[in-house]
């Protein structure tokens, strides 16, 4: 994980626009971890209570805007904490991206204490996220922060 951290600050680090790094950010994290077949960043949506997708990687999806409170990223909107889903099908308050999915993790990401955005992963194996996941994703909000 040290690798793709070093990867991440290399990004962080280029001249060139936040949301060039965050789909650099997106790709780099599709393609080097196995299990993260979506990957993708949502934003507050101005002064709505709501998300909006901005940059991913991944299968299209229909969840463009997202409600604060539905789902596992408008409910991190609302709690401002991590959220880990082993196995999706055991959440009630879960928005379906394709049957395909099978466990997802939100991070929220803070500036200047505040929750405006979260980097979310699906990912088509159960079971699969660990606190060595949590630590990288977290690791990456708090860098995306600083560009933001």
């Amino acid at each position: 994980m040290d690798i793709l951290k070093n990867k991440v600050d290399s990004i962080i680090a280029l001249k060139d626009t936040v949301k060039n790094k965050l789909q650099a950010i997106c790709d780099l994290l599709e393609s080097e971890i196995s299990y993260y077949d979506w990957v993708g960043f949502y934003f507050r949506n101005g002064d709505k209570e709501e998300l909006k997708l901005a940059q991913y990687t991944g299968e299209e999806t229909e969840h463009t805007i997202i409600p604060f409170g539905k789902g596992i990223c408008g409910q991190v909107a609302v709690s401002n904490e991590n959220f880990v889903v082993q196995d999706v099908s055991e959440q009630d308050n879960y928005i379906s991206c394709g049957w395909k999915v099978k466990s997802e993790i939100v991070i929220p990401i803070f500036v200047n204490k505040e929750n405006i955005g979260q980097i979310d992963i699906d990912s088509h194996t159960a079971n699969v996220f660990t606190e060595k996941d949590e630590e990288l994703l977290t690791y990456i909000c708090k860098k995306i922060a600083i560009i933001l």
